[in-house]
């Protein structure tokens, strides 16, 4: 049997539903726009029922179709997402302060939830002249590999933790958190302190700092991140002003410690294998 009859078979066995969630699925964070022969390629499917697929999508609204014959995701998914109770109802609570967040720290701002080993961001304002990061509303990357991620992922229950960690875990930078011993190091420190304080994980140049929120029987439900230029900016400037945001959008959430007082974070940047001490914390 020739190539082109395997995956002709292979395609025949699929169901309707499943030849389009093939199609959809071909599209992420490093393949935001593809040809029809790239899309049928990676989906597995025939040309011929790649491109009727892609035109009944492309009429629903599910994906467009750019000049250069390329396409990539339309609003009609955007608009679907939307309505996801995780995100949306989130997002809309969070939205407000996470403007004023944004306007106090001058700073990209970032809401992320878990989804499998993965945060997606659900919120990303981004401010002006500041550092350039590659994430954006709807992005999805590794829990290890981003400050909300790791927050996420401190908060986990331990047999995920151990589940991601013996996972093939994969290196943004010289500096991104890869070792599974020194991962639960760090996400004990998280834990204790409630802060998450990276250097150069997913980017180089840049610090990231995330908080956890809280949703209804105090379970981290979704986290909030803030990146800068490294150096820019003292960790302890940002982390009162994000703890608040924090507080404030679990206790929209019903969280119900979001009314206690809140506890003074002690925390350390990592960067590469060695903890900073913050400066005038004792070593």
């Amino acid at each position: 049997m020739t190539v082109l009859a395997d995956r002709s078979a292979e395609s025949h066995r699929l169901t309707s539903a499943q030849r389009v969630l093939s199609i959809l699925g071909v599209f992420d964070a490093e393949n935001l726009a593809l040809s029809l022969s790239e899309i049928s390629r990676r989906s597995g499917l025939t040309l011929s029922t790649t491109h009727r697929l892609l035109n009944e999508l492309r009429c629903w609204g599910a994906l467009i179709r750019h000049s250069d014959g390329k396409y990539s995701i339309g609003l009609r998914i955007l608009e679907l997402g939307t309505l996801a109770p995780q995100g949306g109802r989130l997002r809309e609570i969070a939205l407000p302060y996470l403007h004023d967040l944004q306007h106090a720290l001058r700073a990209n701002i970032h809401l992320g939830v878990p989804d499998g080993h993965d945060v997606i961001y659900v919120e990303s304002l981004r401010a002006r002249d500041t550092v350039p990061v590659p994430s954006r509303q709807g992005g999805r990357w590794p829990l290890h590999a981003t400050g909300t991620g790791l927050v996420l992922l401190a908060y986990a229950p331990q047999e995920f933790q151990e589940e991601l960690l013996a996972s093939e875990l994969r290196s943004y930078t010289a500096k991104t958190l890869t070792d599974p011993d020194e991962l639960r190091r760090f996400l004990a420190e998280v834990r204790r302190s409630g802060v998450a304080v990276v250097e150069s994980q997913l980017t180089y140049g840049v610090m990231a700092v995330a908080v956890p929120i809280r949703g209804p029987r105090d379970k981290v439900v979704a986290a909030v991140g803030v990146t800068v230029p490294s150096g820019s900016a003292s960790p302890h400037a940002l982390i009162p002003a994000m703890t608040t945001t924090a507080r404030s959008i679990s206790r929209a959430l019903g969280a119900p410690s979001a009314g206690a007082a809140a506890p003074r974070p002690h925390w350390r940047v990592h960067e590469a294998t060695r903890p900073l001490t913050p400066p005038g914390a004792r070593r």
